[in-house]
């Protein structure tokens, strides 16, 4: 078998819902072995369904814990352990483990780390040359901010995306979902892979402190330069773009079905209206250059929109391109997972569920990246929990029987969920009813080919 980068490095994972838990599952496919962290009363939200409210064939099952769909994805190849971390006991033995690891991840706020003693200094006295991540709304320190709990769907107002997102003249809006977990993920996996390799060079450990708000803000630099420069304050511009235009999302042939075209150049604007085929488009005086495309643009809208609504974006978007025009479908659920590019870039991939769960196959995203030299795939799923509680506590902690069986009498560990739930789970018409999906595909497995 092909080593991995990361094989031999050990992490323990006491992170919760999406920033961490990717990062981490990505160091799993590079060969950690990453050990994920949950209290008995405190499993991760993932395990419920939580973000697109995912179980496998819309059934919670008997088990609905071990059958969540976005906690698989996450947290594929790790193994659980579950300690409550309320109990001095489940700390001690975090604790343990954590002298035996090279890296820690917790995302509890300052308040809780320190109470605990799991904040960097603490646990640099149990393993001096730790590489710790801290990943935290606001940052440990310095900062009437850094106390506050937060989440990423809750920031985006301070880091300052929803001043700039949105449509003109309307209210401020998020950009999608939690998009800034992913890169509070991805500066994570710079920062770890920065810290191992010092560790390396030089035999010291470091703490890496991740403030989700200075991650967010980074990617508005522009609009906060622009103020420093000239006082000037950035608005929202819907689909619009400062000196490109004609620029949009336009609709296609079908029911919201779009395409996203952008016009930079005159040449690419007499390639757009060739296209369109209107003979007086191109000489049109409303659309001569790029200031008089900006002047008119909602005039434009409407000439573009009454050419491509009759026709299949796929085609707008390969018409378009031939000419050199920049476009783009805009894809749905569906058309990413069916993606013929995602497939051959090894982006999407297949995991394999135990035979027991009545999971089956199931397509996961993978990477955004691939390594030329290292074939790089997912472990398996994401573990059931508690599924490795005596392998970790008895085999490699060296916990006496009777120690465990303490344990287990005081719910410091479990594989079942101690707090008690009840939801329901929407039909998938249901869902469409409400309007919280467009559509669904009972043909999908047939097309994944699983």
């Amino acid at each position: 078998m092909t080593r991995r980068p990361l094989d031999g490095v050990r992490i323990v994972d006491s992170s919760y819902v999406i920033a961490m838990p990717y990062a981490f599952g990505i160091m799993a496919d590079l060969g950690a072995e990453v050990i994920k962290i949950e209290g008995p009363a405190h499993i991760d939200n993932t395990r419920i369904g939580a973000g697109a409210g995912i179980f496998p064939d819309n059934q919670q099952g008997t088990e609905w814990w071990n059958r969540g769909g976005h906690f698989t994805q996450l947290n594929r190849g790790k193994k659980s352990l579950t300690l409550d971390l309320s109990k001095e006991e489940g700390r001690d033995a975090l604790k343990d483990l954590i002298r035996i690891s090279d890296v820690f991840v917790e995302n509890f706020t300052p308040r809780v780390t320190r109470r605990w003693e799991l904040d960097y200094p603490n646990v640099k006295k149990l393993k001096p040359d730790i590489v710790m991540v801290s990943n935290t709304g606001y940052g440990h320190g310095a900062g009437p901010y850094s106390p506050y709990p937060a989440m990423a769907t809750s920031m985006e107002g301070t880091h300052g995306h929803v001043s700039i997102t949105g449509y003109e003249n309307n209210i401020p809006s998020k950009a999608g979902q939690s998009f800034v977990d992913f890169l509070a993920c991805w500066s994570a996996l710079l920062s770890v892979g920065i810290a191992l390799h010092h560790r390396t060079r030089t035999g010291q450990g470091q703490w890496l402190d991740i403030g989700m708000y200075q991650v967010g803000a980074s990617f508005v630099s522009e609009y906060i330069m622009d103020w420093l420069a000239n006082k000037r304050l950035g608005t929202p511009r819907g689909n619009r773009h400062p000196w490109r235009a004609p620029q949009g999302c336009y609709p296609c042939a079908g029911n919201d079905q779009w395409c996203a075209i952008s016009v930079g150049s005159d040449n690419e604007w007499s390639a757009l209206a060739s296209v369109i085929g209107s003979p007086n488009l191109g000489n049109d005086s409303r659309f001569t250059t790029g200031p008089d495309r900006i002047k008119n643009h909602d005039a434009l809208d409407e000439v573009i929109s009454q050419w491509t609504k009759e026709i299949d974006k796929y085609e707008v978007m390969r018409l378009l391109q031939s000419r050199g025009v920049p476009a783009g479908a805009v894809f749905d659920a569906k058309d990413y997972n069916l993606s013929e590019h995602h497939w051959a870039r090894g982006f999407l991939e297949k995991v394999q569920h135990p035979p027991e769960s009545g999971i089956g196959d199931r397509v996961i995203m993978g990477r955004p990246w691939t390594l030329n030299k290292t074939p790089i795939v997912n472990n398996g799923p994401g573990p059931k929990l508690g599924e490795h509680n005596e392998v970790f506590l008895k085999h490699l902690l060296g916990y006496s029987n009777e120690a465990y069986a303490s344990f287990e009498e005081a719910a410091i560990i479990s594989e079942r969920p101690l707090a008690s739930r009840t939801f329901t789970t929407p039909s998938l018409d249901d869902l469409v009813k409400q309007g919280r999906i467009p559509y669904y595909d009972p043909n999908y497995k047939t097309n994944l080919g699983i």
